[in-house]
């Protein structure tokens, strides 16, 4: 089994209805859901919603505070045109506006929003990493390894 895997990506949430409320407007649709968490799956991953206290004390950490914003979650799409769309509708259901869609210095189109938690995405095209059919992603050359 290989070990370069993520299969599930936990965020926590301040207010655990409020992020659902966020995410299922943005167009996620849970697929589970139990007390204090929700679970969406992803293509070939899930992302779950947790509070954020719940989460601390799951991690053997209570009182710890979490903080967000130290890393990057990102969606990549086919054309400029998708990741235009995304931004919008991010944004009309209550992401905050990072960087607004632009071309970049390496070559693609790209921008960031937060959630209302402060949990930043990147939505970009990156005209070097083709997407396969459905949406998912394979770095050139990954195959060979």
């Amino acid at each position: 089994m290989r070990t370069e895997r993520v299969t599930l990506v936990t965020l926590g949430v301040a207010d655990l209805d409020r992020a659902r409320a966020f995410y299922e407007a943005w167009g996620w649709r849970p697929t589970q859901a139990q007390e204090g968490v929700v679970f969406y799956q992803m293509l070939g991953a899930v992302l779950a919603l947790f509070g954020r206290a719940d989460l601390a004390e799951d991690q053997g950490r209570p009182g710890a505070t979490l903080g967000t914003g130290a890393m990057t979650l990102a969606q990549n799409f086919a054309t400029e045109a998708e990741v235009d769309q995304a931004y919008a509708a991010a944004l009309k259901v209550g992401a905050s506006a990072l960087v607004a869609p632009r071309k970049v210095f390496w070559g693609g189109y790209s921008s960031y929003v937060a959630d209302p938690d402060g949990h930043v995405w990147e939505l970009a095209m990156n005209p070097f990493w083709p997407l396969a059919a459905d949406g998912s992603l394979t770095l050139p050359g990954a195959g060979e390894a």
